[in-house]
């Protein structure tokens, strides 16, 4: 497998199983980086959605202390990379269910900015209303890339990465199956595909 792709690609499709693995795979990385942090000598550490909002937040950097350096550092460095390999392994489980990219913003951006923003509302009815909706939401997107299967046939995003071809080799190879009619008198030579094909 190409990991490169995998991880930090953003085309192609990936299965079920592939992106419960990505999430295995951040969830490792997050307890090896706050074992490093920890090490370093940090009261205590933990990655959320909020740590998007802080890294681009100047006013969290100027109440920094020498102690804290190692835990900023580490959010610094490990809040783009898990978000990067969030989102690039969420659009192509997108792809996978035929859907674009731009469902990841009703799935994941905007119960994120309803959850950052909910301790400003001050209409009870409101954001009552505002949580209730993140979460429909949030729970659908969980459940559409979590559990449901991917289209079973070629979409526009690519083959089915599910699909074995009969001789046992993942995929259709179109460039195998095609072979030159030989040259006889009469009209030129054209592509065909191989009859035992």
């Amino acid at each position: 497998m190409d990991w490169t792709w995998y991880l930090f690609g953003f085309d192609g499709r990936i299965n079920r199983a592939k992106y419960w693995l990505a999430g295995l795979i951040i969830v490792c990385w997050m307890i090896f980086m706050a074992a490093i942090v920890v090490a370093l000598g940090a009261r205590s550490f933990g990655f959320s959605v909020n740590d998007i909002f802080k890294a681009v937040d100047p006013d969290t950097y100027r109440t920094l202390s020498r102690a804290d350096l190692p835990l900023a550092l580490a959010k610094l460095i490990g809040t783009p990379l898990f978000a990067w390999v969030f989102a690039a392994t969420s659009v192509k489980r997108l792809h996978d269910r035929d859907k674009s990219a731009w469902w990841a913003l009703p799935f994941f951006v905007l119960p994120g900015l309803i959850n950052q923003f909910m301790d400003r509302i001050g209409n009870d009815y409101l954001g009552f209303m505002l949580a209730l909706i993140s979460f429909v939401l949030a729970t659908w997107g969980g459940i559409e890339l979590l559990f449901f299967r991917g289209s079973r046939k070629t979409n526009r995003f690519g083959a089915d990465p599910l699909y074995v071809s009969p001789a046992g080799k993942p995929g259709w190879d179109q460039q195998g199956e095609l072979e030159m009619s030989p040259q006889k008198a009469g009209p030129p030579p054209r592509w065909r595909v191989k009859p035992e094909a």
